[in-house]
């Protein structure tokens, strides 16, 4: 089975307004509440793959409760662990006049090491055979903490895959992890370099495999589409031009494509096309409603 784990859950909010202009009331559409987060967005792209997971995350307050109810109305499996901190949110607003997207992303409240250390300790109740790890830690947690998630995986013979950035990222080195996805400005600062130009990307990326980060490792590149890199191997994708509407969840979504291939034993080289098509049909769609599974399989097809 799946397991994602989610540190730093959130209800995504996300609204529209015709034009923002200081010191007036803007109108605003009604707000849409979402269950969000790294792993959670993870799990709900996993759903429209047709594909079971179960999201691990801690949850308290008000917000709290309000996120397992939507996860509960999504159909989605969950283990929240108690936590006294409110859980965060986010706001998303459009702009509509521009068609500009305003991402408000909060940090949230410091949740206790010990409540956190128990979440990280269920990974093995759950003896899952990929573990997703995604998303920002919550304050007051060490960058290590990913790490421990590693560990944890790795001791009931799960790949763990890590998606994060900064500071916990960097902490990654010598951990192994099975896979990372940082873009080509993280995976600069994993190796202590200012510039890679696109062609240079294999390289940079079996340096930091060499330097005990992952086995594989996808970098993401936006509009230019991604890598994916393991110790001999190097496939690129492609991004396909499409209209966007929003940039909530792209990532995540090629995550989920990313897992659902490699739990299909794909090629690499499939893999990495099937994400990238998952993580554009993302950007289709407006807010954090992610993709449209049609989408996806129209523009795997093209790639």
């Amino acid at each position: 089975m799946i397991l994602t784990v989610t540190l730093n859950p959130c209800i995504d909010k996300s609204s529209a307004v015709h034009l923002f202009k200081p010191e007036s009331k803007l109108r605003c559409r009604e707000v849409l509440n979402e269950p969000g987060g790294g792993g959670i967005n993870v799990s709900k792209a996993l759903k429209k793959l047709s594909t079971a997971s179960v999201a691990l995350f801690p949850a308290g307050g008000h917000n709290g409760n309000m996120l397992c109810s939507l996860l509960k109305e999504e159909a989605i499996a969950f283990h929240a662990v108690d936590t006294a901190v409110e859980t965060r949110e986010n706001w998303i607003v459009l702009e509509q006049s521009t068609n500009h997207q305003y991402r408000f992303t909060f940090p949230g409240r410091e949740v206790q090491e010990a409540t956190v250390k128990t979440l990280v300790d269920q990974i093995r109740n759950f003896s899952p055979s990929y573990v997703i790890a995604s998303g920002s830690l919550p304050p007051g947690l060490p960058d290590y903490f990913y790490g421990l998630i590693v560990k944890n995986a790795k001791a009931v013979g799960a790949r763990c895959i890590v998606d994060t950035s900064g500071p916990a990222l960097q902490a990654l080195q010598g951990k192994g992890a099975y896979l990372i996805k940082p873009n080509i400005g993280e995976l600069c600062k994993m190796l202590n370099i200012e510039f890679l130009e696109k062609e240079e990307v294999p390289d940079a990326a079996q340096q930091a495999i060499r330097d005990g980060y992952a086995e594989l490792i996808a970098v993401s590149m936006g509009a230019e589409g991604a890598w994916l890199i393991s110790s001999d191997e190097k496939y690129y994708a492609a991004a396909p031009n499409v209209e966007k509407k929003s940039t909530v969840g792209a990532g995540d979504s090629m995550v989920a494509g990313i897992t659902y291939m490699l739990k299909q034993n794909k090629s690499l080289k499939e893999v990495i096309h099937f994400a990238v098509a998952c993580g554009s049909a993302a950007t289709m769609n407006e807010g954090t409603q992610l993709f449209n599974y049609t989408d996806v399989l129209r523009l795997y097809a093209n790639a």
